[in-house]
């Protein structure tokens, strides 16, 4: 099997191994970020085998250039989401957040209490 052969090109911006939705940046953050073997990679995800791990691994090796700029390209694109979703955070989101505050308050105040009880 020809190394291509275990990727779907679905897009410039969206390779996946092959009888996955697990885009090749998901394996590649962990071994080029987290440093981790592709041992541990395979067991954070054990829909792939460890030939899927290393051919992925082996693709990034031979086409280092075009890879990390896809990977590049992958990273600030995730920024730039987390960032808009900071900005206009969904509503229960935000009333997730105003309960937590609350609740975060509450207990300090009891805290105090009790310490100074």
């Amino acid at each position: 099997m020809a190394l291509n052969e275990y990727f779907d090109f679905l897009a410039l911006d969206d390779i996946r191994i092959k009888g996955h939705r697990i885009g090749i940046e998901t394996v590649l953050y962990e071994y080029l970020y987290r440093e981790r073997t592709a041992e541990e990679i395979q067991q954070l995800y054990p829909s792939l085998t460890l030939a899927e791990v290393y051919t992925t691994i082996l693709y990034y090796l031979l086409n280092k250039e075009s890879v990390s700029q896809y990977i590049q390209d992958w990273l600030e694109w995730s920024h730039q989401q987390r960032k808009m979703q900071a900005a206009n955070p969904h509503p229960a989101a935000e009333r997730l957040r105003k309960l937590k505050a609350e609740r975060e308050k509450q207990t300090a105040i009891q805290g105090e209490e009790r310490n100074g009880a």
